[in-house]
């Protein structure tokens, strides 16, 4: 027997759901859309937020135009600081955040705006590819050998990136010696300085190595990929779909294959909580605080339909030699929010650990 107080919650869900549906379906008609990306022209970040721009348009009820906005700087937050300070509320600027989730939960000073307070509407799962030059003393033939190259010189975006920091430690796990330059503006800067010899180890996402990296810089001989990062759901390693064909180990492999065994100890862990984070929010939709329901959900639908989007596919494909996936489920906030958490322990290693990167040049701490 159905219980009226029941019977009534139920009903009023699913009226309200209709409603939502319903204003969803017009919110956006005769409107503009600003797509802020929070790095500068040219990179990964812009060149698969323009593919998902050009696409995702005509899947949101109404079809507005979409206007594609780059806010680069400090390792991307200045546009992070925009979306959540500046931008209108209103639902006309949403954000395609690349990066932000470790610096905005493990940061070393206080940031401008509490992260966890944006709108978030869905999230792309990705990994990194990580680079050296070829001509690294005394010779790279496997990635293996980077344990005994001399001379390594990382080149970074911001001390307190997920990047950066991510460099740092799979060298200092593998144990070896390396100076650290970071302050580039942007991937781009940081692939001309591999050019120039400035720097000669670096990583990228994979739209910008299977886009760029592999097709000249690979393919001329001057740089040689080495590993990724695995996938990590803090019980077992997977092998992202970004990562399957590029014939190179994960870091876990490549340790294995260098060092003997499995690595352990704080910069472990710490390895493991960035991948984790990271790997499932590596980038991230959002609006600013307070926006519009009825504009995360004309969002949200869109970006499940773009899934299927044969055109998408297409051009995602012949960009990035893969198809982003992105997880737009109706519980996708509450789930990066709590992923945004992070322990007192947790923060004081990484804060210690960004304020002097000096102290991260020598062998490996913890390995075994």
């Amino acid at each position: 027997m159905w219980n009226p107080v029941r019977l009534l919650a139920v009903t009023s869900l699913a009226l309200s759901s209709q409603l939502l549906a319903a204003t969803a379906d017009d919110f956006y008609t005769g409107k503009r859309l600003t797509l802020l990306i929070n790095y500068a022209a040219g990179g990964p970040a812009d060149i698969d937020g323009r593919v998902f721009g050009r696409h995702i348009a005509k899947h949101i009820a109404g079809q507005p135009v979409i206007i594609v906005q780059n806010l680069d700087g400090a390792g991307g937050q200045v546009g992070v600081n925009y979306l959540g300070e500046v931008a209108p509320k209103d639902g006309t600027v949403v954000g395609l955040l690349t990066g932000s989730a470790f610096v905005n939960t493990f940061a070393s000073k206080p940031q401008r705006i509490d992260f966890r307070t944006l709108e978030f509407i869905a999230a792309q799962r990705s990994t990194s590819v990580y680079y050296m030059r070829a001509d690294l003393k005394p010779g790279i033939k496997k990635p293996a050998d980077l344990v005994r190259a001399e001379g390594v010189i990382i080149g970074g975006l911001a001390a307190d990136s997920s990047k950066d920091i991510l460099l740092r430690l799979t060298l200092d796990l593998l144990g070896v010696r390396h100076r650290y330059v970071t302050s580039y503006r942007g991937t781009n800067a940081v692939r001309l300085a591999i050019q120039q010899s400035e720097v000669n180890i670096t990583s990228e996402s994979p739209p910008a190595y299977r886009g760029v990296v592999a097709p000249s810089l690979v393919k001329e001989g001057i740089a040689v990929p080495f590993f990724y990062d695995p996938g990590w759901d803090g019980v077992k390693f997977s092998v992202p779909k970004e990562g399957a064909d590029l014939n190179i180990p994960g870091f876990q492999e490549l340790y294995a294959e260098a060092k003997g065994g499995t690595p352990s100890g704080p910069l472990w862990d710490a390895y493991l909580s960035i991948i984790f984070l990271t790997g499932s929010n590596f980038r991230l939709l959002a609006f600013p605080p307070g926006a519009p329901d009825a504009a995360k959900e004309a969002i949200r639908l869109a970006v499940l339909k773009l899934a299927g989007d044969s055109e998408y596919i297409e051009d995602a494909t012949k960009a990035f030699g893969y198809v982003p996936s992105f997880d737009a489920s109706p519980d996708l906030v509450g789930r990066v929010r709590k992923a945004l958490n992070a322990t007192p322990e947790a923060k004081a290693f990484f804060a210690r650990y960004i304020e002097d990167p000096s102290k991260g040049s020598g062998p490996a701490a913890g390995a075994k």
